[in-house]
């Protein structure tokens, strides 16, 4: 009965964007839709989990991907996974679409316009920032947003190149966007997926470390320019907000009892370490991998655009959870377990912030 209910709003909140969006744009309908339900502006991050078409592409290895792979990725699962994603985006924001999404494990641009056009998605007025990145397995970083709340200025994506002390191989670009909000507020927001903990936590963390510097190397200069710039950091960083990485790469405050704008606070340590909440469940244990930073700056009430440290979020309904039968409690509802086809959403919680203004 619980599911039926959940489902049951998902399905009128579906149908009311679709409603909402089928006005002309200077209707009077569409000027109430404008005066958002909240207060507020909501930026959302969420690692898909192995996003893929169907198709296999000769230049990564997609291979298992595919009707044929090993996973027997069917147009039918396919399609499924899109509309499981829309659901989880449309129930983060409530009764608002979040007016910007970032997203890792995408394959390629089209998997986002299906996201966007092939689901209940297709109602609202979503615009997309993509590029492939060089990553040997396909998969991508992209953003999400929704015009008529954000202008983007800019777009850069940053390569990721090794140095040879720590290893070859290549990762997903790091996707930096500055915009403008519908406010005339301007924020720098930039999404990643940093590499893998696959081979080890040890072995791989000076590759993680590498890539935070090369973030902190691009925040530190936007400071130079503006040391009160709106700065928003997210993604699957594949660390911990406790890691090295967070702590000595990025250099991220975990103290919030003395803001200084130029600085880089982790919003996702108080939510693991205080709160106790995770995204990800690994070996029976809670942690949160999909961080959610900001610069001092956003974190300054008195200015026109700010945010606090309980405005960050980790979206956990009942529907993206099962139970853990390997331990105890609830862990993620994903795609597939191993092989095996499950038909969930990922195995990772999406997380949101919300920005308010004064």
């Amino acid at each position: 009965m619980k599911k039926l209910v959940i489902i049951a709003l998902i399905t009128t909140v579906a149908i009311m964007l679709a409603f909402s969006c089928r006005t002309g744009k200077d209707s009077a309908s569409d000027k109430f839709n404008e005066q958002l339900v909240r207060d507020s502006y909501r930026i959302m991050f969420f690692n898909t989990e192995n996003l893929f078409d169907t198709i296999d592409n000769p230049d990564t290895k997609d291979d298992e991907f595919t009707p044929q792979g090993a996973k027997f990725w069917t147009g039918y699962r396919y399609n499924a996974k899109l509309s499981s994603l829309s659901k989880v985006i449309i129930g983060a924001g409530g009764w608002e679409l979040p007016q910007i999404v970032a997203l890792s494990e995408v394959e390629n641009r089209k998997v986002v316009e299906d996201l966007v056009n092939k689901t209940p998605l297709r109602n609202s007025d979503y615009r997309i920032i993509h590029k492939e990145s060089p990553d040997a397995r396909g998969i991508d970083v992209a953003l999400m947003y929704r015009k008529k709340f954000f202008t983007p200025i800019s777009e850069i994506f940053i390569p990721v190149k090794y140095p040879a002390n720590i290893g070859s191989g290549t990762t997903r670009d790091i996707l930096y966007v500055k915009g403008k909000t519908n406010r005339n507020d301007t924020l720098h927001i930039f999404v990643n997926h940093w590499p893998s903990r696959w081979g080890g936590q040890m072995e791989t963390e000076e590759k993680r470390i590498f890539v935070a510097g090369i973030v902190k190397h691009t925040t530190d200069s936007i400071f130079k320019t503006d040391n009160n710039a709106n700065i928003i950091i997210v993604g699957d960083l594949n660390d911990y907000p406790t890691d090295k990485s967070l702590i000595y790469g990025l250099k991220t405050e975990t103290e919030f009892d003395k803001i200084k704008s130029d600085k880089l606070y982790n919003l996702s340590f108080y939510l693991q370490e205080v709160k106790k909440q995770g995204t990800h469940k690994f070996h029976g244990q809670w942690g949160i991998l999909d961080q959610i930073i900001v610069s001092g700056a956003l974190l300054d009430t008195s200015h026109t655009i700010h945010t606090t440290k309980d405005d960050a979020h980790i979206y956990n309904p009942d529907f993206m959870l099962v139970p853990d039968e390997g331990y105890t409690g609830k862990q993620v509802f994903r795609t597939y377990v191993g092989y095996k086809y499950q038909g969930g959403y990922s195995d990772h919680l999406p997380t949101y912030i919300d920005l308010n203004w004064k």
